[in-house]
């Protein structure tokens, strides 16, 4: 990056910055352009053509409004290039949305317009035909400084620029901003990945890799609009409060129609009501669970054992069995043996597939006598009792909880199934003892869930979305990508991750098993290692962890240092020392969180709510975090706060078998500041030598 100039001085009362001036008149001038298209899109008049028309065009109307609704605290432009151009340089201004003028000319550029570009990736080494990049600076949605960085003359002293750097390090209250004016060129050059590839982010922490992913579904929107609008994009988090965190990014950017989900959304056909041993969950995840849930369902087709009568157009039409036989192994190996999901037959669609095949053999039998079988009189043989009588018997309709039910009640029909599979441990590890009394009644697990929804995938197909990102993909059981992919179709995904911030006990120590259960085994892994967000003493104290973690794995590195940013407090006791250090944070600009062992978070809310202090616990309910919150380290995943407390590292090590994994996330949350207070030793890998 070229050197660049200082913000802009204030200037004399009497002498104005006439380039401050000219870009504050750009910016109204957009702001004014920006409420005249609002208002065209108010105006736009129903021709009243027909009641489909009506409802398509007012739900247009609809979300051209949301996506061009005003946000006092969004400025329209961040940025502007200027490149060479005859007679004088072509001036771009670059925003969150496309800004036009009353003669379509235009304003402001979306920044994902290719001629945005130069803006992320121009260099002094290669300036990209660009003389000038220029940033803003904003206080309360007012223009307040500029920044100029002169890229045609070759200098380059690899820094960023003051006003970057504020922006990167500005205080976050709420959900997640987007980055639109701070994205780096390491960045960029996923966002703007093309749609058709699928791509996999290892970012260490601080690094972007969900902001990038959000974006790039944003980019995705912009440039493949009608394909996309016909097929959507899918957001999937690790849970509700990381959702909440991230919701408002996409309408910033004026993309609305976007939907957010978790795993245990996405496969919500049973109610939740237990939890199993991380040993029963493993076994539950494994990628060997599909084939024995595979057999279990199209091992109930029987073979027909006699001939069947066929009732068309008031005759009976004799099948033998030899025919049926034929009929339902051709229709049982369309189902098992289809190269991938798009060219299976799903069971229910066989179902029906061997009734009509019934009732059309009928047709081909009454017209070799010189009948004409109309397609309505063929339809109702296809549903008349003596088809649905033989198709209940051969090829039972199943419903997908009631299969996963009967398999972990029923110890013979498991060891069928399982039978070279799972052994018999396995076996006995996944049998209820107890069986319910009904499918209703069973006490069903998150990883029950994810195998029902297998069998419901198996059942009937899934509609697939055009592009899914997946963030916290280290975590996923190889059963939760497979709930994924059966999303995706044919489409691309975005995959978001770090190997060494991976908790579940089925993490993985490389991405290819993640990938492969995903679907796209051949996907791309882009690192991502450079910090932008987290100072440089944070990321230096929690990466004494990786060679434990994942020594495979290249050190995250900081683009920024701040003296003081960490402080490590041993404590006799932690109930003063810890409200008197969160309420020296809370007085502090931006969000503050304190991180402690999920079982010790009703322990630390008292202590601070009896001094005094206003604090919440975050839940994973969805709801809004508090300025100061309380946060289960298990949620803390995905999660930022300008001010961290951590409280008891030695707790939270404990408190899980990947807990020294659990420990390096909650170390890794702070983008100003990390306190640890401990009354126990910290782990040795912290402890300096």
């Amino acid at each position: 990056m070229s050197v660049p100039s200082a913000p802009a001085p204030p200037a004399p009362a009497d002498r104005p910055d006439p380039v401050l001036a000219a870009e504050r008149a750009h910016l109204l001038r957009a702001a004014d352009c920006l409420t005249t298209m609002r208002a065209a899109a108010v105006s736009v008049t129903d021709a009243g053509v027909d009641a489909w028309a009506s409802e398509r065009l007012g739900a247009a109307r609809a979300e051209r409004l949301l996506a061009l609704a005003a946000d006092p605290g969004v400025p329209a432009f961040f940025g502007r290039t200027d490149s060479a151009g005859d007679p004088r340089p072509e001036t771009f201004h670059i925003g969150r949305r496309h800004v036009r003028d009353a003669a379509g000319d235009p304003v402001v550029i979306d920044w994902r317009a290719p001629m945005s570009r130069p803006f992320y990736q121009a260099s002094a080494a290669e300036p990209q035909g660009l003389l000038r990049r220029r940033r803003f600076g904003f206080a309360d949605g007012e223009l307040t400084s500029y920044e100029d960085e002169l890229l045609a003359d070759g200098q380059d002293d690899g820094g960023a620029g003051e006003l970057l750097r504020q922006e990167i390090e500005r205080p976050r209250s709420g959900p997640m901003r987007d980055i639109v004016a701070t994205i780096q060129p390491d960045q960029d050059d996923i966002v703007r990945a093309p749609l058709a590839e699928s791509i996999c982010v290892q970012g260490a922490p601080g690094t972007g890799k969900t902001a990038v992913g959000l974006h790039r579904a944003a980019y995705l929107l912009y440039t493949h609009g009608d394909q996309l609008a016909r097929t959507g994009v899918l957001v999937i988090g690790p849970n509700r409060a990381f959702l909440r965190y991230i919701e408002q990014v996409l309408p910033a950017l004026g993309e609305v129609e976007v939907d957010q989900a978790t795993v245990a959304s996405l496969t919500a056909r049973v109610t939740v009501r237990a939890q199993d041993e991380p040993a029963v969950a493993v076994l539950k995840g494994d990628p060997r669970m599909a084939e024995v849930l595979r057999r279990a369902l199209w091992g109930g087709i029987r073979k027909p054992v006699e001939s069947v009568q066929v009732m068309l157009s008031g005759r009976k039409y004799r099948i033998g069995e030899d025919r049926l036989k034929r009929f339902v192994d051709d229709l049982r190996r369309a189902g098992t043996s289809g190269v991938d999901d798009q060219q299976l037959v799903h069971y229910a669609a066989g179902r029906e597939r061997l009734a009509m095949g019934l009732a059309e053999y009928a047709r081909r039998l009454k017209e070799a006598g010189g009948g004409s079988p109309t397609d309505a009189e063929t339809r109702r043989a296809a549903r008349s009792a003596e088809v649905r009588a033989f198709c209940d018997a051969v090829w039972p309709a199943v419903d997908a909880a009631g299969l996963v039910h009967d398999l972990f009640t029923d110890p013979e029909r498991l060891a069928r199934a399982a039978r070279g599979v799972l052994t018999e441990e396995e076996q006995a590890l996944l049998h209820w003892p107890r069986p319910p009394r009904s499918v209703r009644a069973a006490r069903w697990t998150a990883a029950d869930a994810v195998l029902v929804d297998e069998v419901a995938g198996m059942l009937e197909r899934v509609p697939g979305y055009g592009h899914v990102v997946v963030d916290e993909a280290q975590d996923l059981s190889p059963m939760e990508c497979r709930a994924i992919a059966r999303r995706l179709g044919a489409g691309s995904l975005t995959v978001l991750g770090d190997l060494a911030q991976a908790t579940s006990p089925w993490s993985v120590a490389d991405w290819a098993q993640t990938l492969t259960a995903l679907g796209r085994p051949a996907t791309t892994v882009r690192p991502l290692t450079r910090g932008y967000r987290v100072p440089g003493e944070v990321l230096d104290f929690a990466n004494r962890l990786l060679p434990a973690l994942a020594p495979g794995l290249a050190p995250a590195t900081a683009a920024r240092r701040e003296p003081g940013a960490l402080r490590l407090r041993p404590v006799g006791t932690l109930a003063g020392p810890l409200a008197e250090v969160v309420g020296e944070l809370a007085a502090l600009a931006g969000s503050t969180g304190v991180v402690c062992a999920d079982a010790s978070v009703p322990e630390v809310v008292g202590v601070l709510a009896a001094a005094g202090l206003d604090v919440a616990p975050l839940a994973d309910d969805g709801a809004a975090p508090a300025r100061v919150s309380v946060v289960p380290a298990g949620l803390a995943k995905g999660l930022e706060f300008d001010h961290v407390v951590v409280v008891e590292p030695a707790a939270i090590v404990a408190a899980e078998p990947r807990g020294l994994h659990r420990l390096y996330v909650v170390l890794t949350r702070a983008v100003s500041s990390l306190v640890v207070l401990h009354h126990a030793d910290l782990p040795d890998l912290l402890v300096e030598a």
